[in-house]
C-alpha cells in the first residue's frame, strides 16, 4: 500500500479523500493510505478535518523525503496547472484517481494520461483520450472519439458529444453540453446548463442554450 496525500483542503479535497476510500473498498487489497492534506493557505499547516492533517503547501511537498503519491483535488484550472508545475519533488508521482462505479464502452480503446480525477457514474464510450490532470465531476458522459487535452474542469453531469476535440485549462459548468465535432480552444468558461453549438474560441465566456459569448 502506498502513501497518498491530496492537495486542497477544501471540499473537494475531502471528496477525494471519500473516492480513495470507495477505491481501497472495492479492491481485494488495498492501494493507498491517505496520510494527510497538503494546502496552498500557509494558514492552514497543522489543521485537521475529518480526513486527514494539512501537512504545509507546496514548499514541505518538495522537500518530501519518502515516495509519494498526490491527487490534485482543486475544481480551478488554472491553478491546478500552477500546482502541478510547481512540483518538483522526484519522490511525487501522479497517479489517476478512478471511481469503481464508470462506465467504459472499450476500456482497452480509451488513452488516459496522469493525474486525472473521474467520479462516480460516468460514461466513456469508445477512442477516448485524456490528458493529464483533468477533473471529472460525477455523472459526465463522453461519447465517441473526444480527445481532451490538460488542466481540464468538467463539472457534474456535463455531456460531450462525440468526435469533441478540447485543448487545455478549460471549465464547463454544472449540466453543460457540447454538440458532435465541435471544437473548444483553451481557457473558455462555459456556464451551467449552457449548450454549445458552435466552436469555442480561446478565453471566451459561454453563456445560455444556445450559448453566446459574454464579454466580461
Amino acid at each position: 500500500m502506498k502513501d497518498i496525500a491530496i492537495y486542497g483542503a477544501g471540499g473537494f479535497g475531502r471528496e477525494v479523500a471519500c473516492l480513495i476510500r470507495i477505491i481501497n473498498e472495492s479492491l481485494d487489497e488495498p492501494r493507498w493510505k491517505v496520510i494527510g492534506f497538503f494546502d496552498d493557505n500557509p494558514d492552514l499547516k497543522g489543521t485537521n478535518n475529518e480526513y486527514g492533517t494539512v501537512l504545509g503547501g507546496r514548499d514541505e511537498l518538495n522537500k518530501w523525503e519518502t515516495p509519494l503519491d498526490i491527487a490534485i483535488a482543486i475544481g480551478n484550472p488554472q491553478v491546478v496547472k500552477k500546482v502541478a508545475e510547481g512540483i518538483v519533488n522526484s519522490n511525487v508521482e501522479f497517479p489517476n484517481i478512478i471511481a469503481p462505479k464508470i462506465t467504459f464502452l472499450d476500456k482497452e480503446n480509451v488513452q488516459i494520461g496522469k493525474g486525472n480525477i473521474i467520479c462516480s457514474d460516468c460514461f466513456i464510450s469508445c477512442n477516448v483520450s485524456l490528458g493529464n490532470f483533468n477533473v471529472i465531476n460525477g455523472a459526465v458522459r463522453f461519447g465517441h472519439d473526444v480527445t481532451i487535452g490538460n488542466y481540464n474542469t468538467i463539472m457534474p453531469s456535463c455531456n460531450l458529444s462525440g468526435g469533441i476535440i478540447m485543448g487545455d485549462t478549460n471549465f464547463l459548468g454544472v449540466r453543460s453540453v457540447i454538440l458532435q465535432y465541435l471544437k473548444v480552444g483553451n481557457n473558455v468558461r462555459i456556464g451551467a446548463n449552457s449548450v454549445m453549438i458552435r466552436n469555442a474560441k480561446d478565453g471566451v465566456l459561454y453563456v445560455g442554450n444556445p450559448a453566446r459569448k459574454v464579454e466580461v
